[in-house]
């Protein structure tokens, strides 16, 4: 099988790099090898290579930047996940695009199945939602799967942001009314894999298991770290609302994801997101 990563210098790119199947030939190109905005080069790529399979784990994922820079967002989120589907359609080539949570708004309390209504909050959530449009035009055998609050061992996340913080001050603030599943690349991607093998198509959630706040997720942190030896001292973690911490781009205040589908397609379950919590900080600890 030979396979294609879009956005491989990212930190699901290089987890769906790390977790491919025996056997897999994979070829990895980040945004400075491919310009997935590019319709004509995506086209020239797709149709020379040969593909079995074709994954997108590139997306411009500054939430925040995107309310100011709405051209390149759409271009990434939107039309780039287009092309690479018309392409794969053309070539038949299977293709696998990952989107996000912030396609909806935030203001359930039940978690989101796949076919709940749309309505996004910002720019991000909106070029993430053009993008999946995009892909069920050109392509209605396409798989897209949703996720959230994701974070690895590399790459800037919120797990490595509060290691530094809780390094570097005598406290820290975290908004507590955010809802929704942290989830660990290496654990989607291995999803990704499985739902590719499966011949899933349609759009699909995943996530870790269970469900915090971003202070239960930095209170975990630090207890998980302390363990580990990661931290060597206890700093207070402090509960605030959304509206003490003021950002250009609005946020979903409940962003759980109803995941029931894919687990059938699978046959099992992820593991509860501290479980994938412990191991990512295990590596790091491995890793030096």
């Amino acid at each position: 099988m030979k396979v294609l990563i879009t956005g491989a210098g990212g930190q699901l790119g290089q987890a769906l790099q790390a977790s491919a199947p025996a056997g897999a030939h994979v070829v990895a190109l980040g945004h400075a090898d491919l310009d997935i905005g590019d319709a004509a080069k995506v086209a020239a790529v797709i149709s020379l290579g040969a593909f079995d399979l074709v994954i997108n784990a590139a997306a411009y994922t500054a939430v925040d930047k995107a309310e100011g820079d709405e051209w390149t967002a759409y271009r990434i989120n939107g039309e780039g996940p287009g092309h690479l589907a018309a392409a794969c359609h053309a070539a038949r080539t299977r293709f696998v695009h990952v989107s996000t949570d912030f396609v909806f708004n935030g203001r359930g309390g039940v978690p989101y199945l796949p076919d709940q209504e749309t309505d996004p909050l910002g720019i991000y959530g909106a070029s993430k939602l053009a993008g999946e449009k995009a892909v069920l035009a050109a392509d209605l055998t396409a798989l897209i799967v949703r996720t959230a609050w994701v974070y690895g061992t590399t790459g800037h996340n919120f797990v490595r942001t509060m290691l530094r913080l809780m390094a570097e001050r005598d406290e820290v603030r975290v908004v507590a009314d955010q809802i929704g599943t942290p989830t660990f690349a290496g654990s989607l991607a291995d999803a990704l894999w499985a739902l590719a093998a499966a011949g899933a198509s349609g759009i699909h959630h995943w996530t870790d298991s269970g469900v915090a706040s971003w202070y239960d997720f930095a209170v975990a942190i630090q207890e998980e770290a302390l363990e580990l030896g990661l931290l060597g001292r206890v700093v207070p973690v402090i509960p605030i609302a959304t509206a003490d911490y003021p950002t250009p781009a609005m946020r979903p205040h409940y962003s759980v994801l109803n995941k029931g589908a894919a687990i059938q397609i699978i046959g099992a379950a992820p593991p509860h997101w501290r479980v994938n919590l412990r191991h990512m900080l295990g590596v790091i600890k491995a890793n030096g």
